[in-house]
């Protein structure tokens, strides 16, 4: 294992002691017992696993975020991109699937509900009802207005405007949350008042990067991880934006990546802190042994992969893949799932632990099943399949200093590396049985280009095996994302009567981990 690999381990264990290790949990209490759980939510933004983990479906900030709080796939929220124009934080998103978000169901099961940070990229703009808008379902509401700064931003607190400069003690957003939280957990929860829901959605490790001062010079030895698809050559088998960067990579990227990486880890120390002292004031106030505490990040991001420099937004794992720990009441210490867990499972596990059921007409599957040992002996089938989708978002006019596009038709350019387009809109089926994990691509393009990987064989995506796979398979796979593309509520929740459930220690297989250590 790299030094690299090392340090990153100890930062997400660095997690893991502060809820698990340090924190026993009693296995007395589950989601069965006569009082009502609480839940803390803790949302990252951008942040990639390393260590396995669950699946994002679309692998950018506002459209994931809102199939976070609905539980349902993009195409079921009508969320497209981080414009307002492509649905996030709009009219029609206030008017429609915001009032049928996890946060109104918990209210309706009686509990107390808290949010602090970044929403959706849109939120609070004047164009999407500024400030004055509070989400339903939210008796406390701390929303950032617009996509995730470190300094000099607006908050929404409660409806009314909150500035923020850029000194540190009183700005720096990780911070904010932090203190925000553990105020309301000092002086508005009680252990024998109503059950409360807690939301903490932090800024890192997303751009700018920007670290507490304290940890400005943490990691400064670190290099990204030059392991898997790390500056591979995309190839003929991979879609025209990963034909695009010259390979291998020069050192001028090679610094920006490395000097990324290690701000985007100093990012997550302040969110350590936070965890630390939240579970810290849940013991103290008797709270935690009935409180469920959920980590997760919105989607991945890549750092050198594939040869490009930086960014999310497309198909591959880097992009989807994302933590998930998990404890709480019920939950047997050590436990670890290997299921294919999604971030719109997390909605109607949420309802389903407060008591209310998962929600029918959600598109998740609630992971109370996998969750508590007490419930696996009622445990059905689980999903063998699910669906990525993503919209490509472009600029209309040239980008400077490409003249290759001078017509537009990209973003997310550095040194005319580009990371979109108008084209990079693509629908993918993983489709999974005992012994293969097959993602299969489509893209809407001129070229119809499609890529097939077996992530038991090329878990790095590196060979696409469209040409070679059997055509009765790859004609499956074809069906398969057809169906997924149009599902909604029942039809998403796809089961395989052959796929067996199937429960894992964490050193046999990767996942979700559960229970209070590793």
């Amino acid at each position: 294992m790299s030094v690299a690999m090392k340090v990153h381990v100890r930062l997400f264990f660095t997690f893991v002691c502060l809820i698990w290790l340090c924190h026993r949990v009693s296995t007395q209490n589950s989601i069965d017992s006569g009082k009502p759980p609480n839940i803390v939510f803790i949302l990252t933004d951008d942040q990639d696993s390393m260590l396995g983990g669950v699946f994002a479906t679309t692998p950018i900030c506002c459209p994931s975020r809102g199939s976070i709080l609905t539980g349902n796939y993009a195409h079921n929220t009508h969320i497209v991109n981080n414009s307002l124009s492509g649905n996030c934080s709009s009219k029609a998103w206030q008017s429609g699937p915001e009032k049928h978000s996890f946060a109104t169901y918990l209210k309706e099961q009686g509990y107390k509900t808290f949010f602090a940070g970044k929403y959706l990229n849109q939120y609070g703009k004047s164009e999407a009802g500024g400030v004055e808008h509070v989400p339903p379902g939210w008796d406390e509401w701390h929303g950032l207005v617009g996509n995730s700064v470190y300094y000099n931003y607006v908050l929404s607190a409660n409806g009314k405007k909150e500035s923020h400069g850029d000194n540190y003690e009183k700005d720096y957003l990780t911070d904010v949350i932090h203190k925000k939280a553990v105020k309301y957990l000092r002086e508005k929860v009680r252990p024998h008042g109503n059950p409360f829901f807690m939301m903490l959605s932090t800024p890192a490790c997303h751009q700018p990067f920007t670290p507490a001062p304290q940890y400005a010079k943490n990691f400064s030895n670190l290099q990204a991880p030059r392991n898997g698809s790390f500056d591979k050559p995309g190839g003929k088998g991979k879609h025209w934006l990963l034909r695009q960067p010259p390979n291998p990579m020069d050192n001028t990227t090679l610094a920006l990546i490395d000097d990324f990486f290690r701000n985007r880890w100093r990012t997550l120390l302040s969110v350590d802190d936070m965890v630390e002292d939240v579970i810290n004031v849940l013991e103290k106030l008797a709270l935690l042994e009935n409180t469920y505490v959920f980590f997760t990040s919105d989607h991945g991001y890549h750092l050198g992969q594939f040869s490009l420099p930086f960014d999310k937004r497309q198909l591959y794992d880097f992009d989807i893949r994302v933590p998930m720990m998990v404890r709480g009441p019920g939950i047997k210490p050590a436990s670890h799932s290997d299921e294919l867990v999604l971030t719109i499972d997390l909605a109607p596990t949420f309802v389903d632990i407060a008591g209310g059921g998962a929600p029918s007409e959600m598109d998740g599957m609630s992971l109370t099943t996998l969750l508590v040992p007490s419930k696996k002996v009622t445990l059905p089938h689980w999903r063998g399949e699910f669906l990525v989708e993503y919209d490509g978002e472009y600029q209309t006019g040239p980008i400077p200093g490409c003249p290759q596009y001078i017509d537009g038709g990209v973003s997310e350019c550095y040194r005319c590396i580009c990371d979109d387009a108008k084209n990079n809109t693509y629908s993918c089926a993983h489709y999974r049985d005992q012994s293969n994990h097959y993602v299969y691509c489509v893209f809407d393009d001129t070229e119809n280009f499609v890529e097939v990987y077996d992530l038991a064989a090329d878990p790095d995506q590196l060979n696409n095996i469209v040409a070679t796979i059997d055509k009765k398979l790859l004609a499956m796979l074809n069906d398969r994302l057809i169906q997924l593309l149009i599902c909604a509520g029942p039809s998403c929740k796809i089961v395989h009567p052959q796929y067996n459930h199937r429960m894992f220690n964490v050193q046999e297989a990767p996942g979700f981990s559960l229970g209070d250590h590793l």
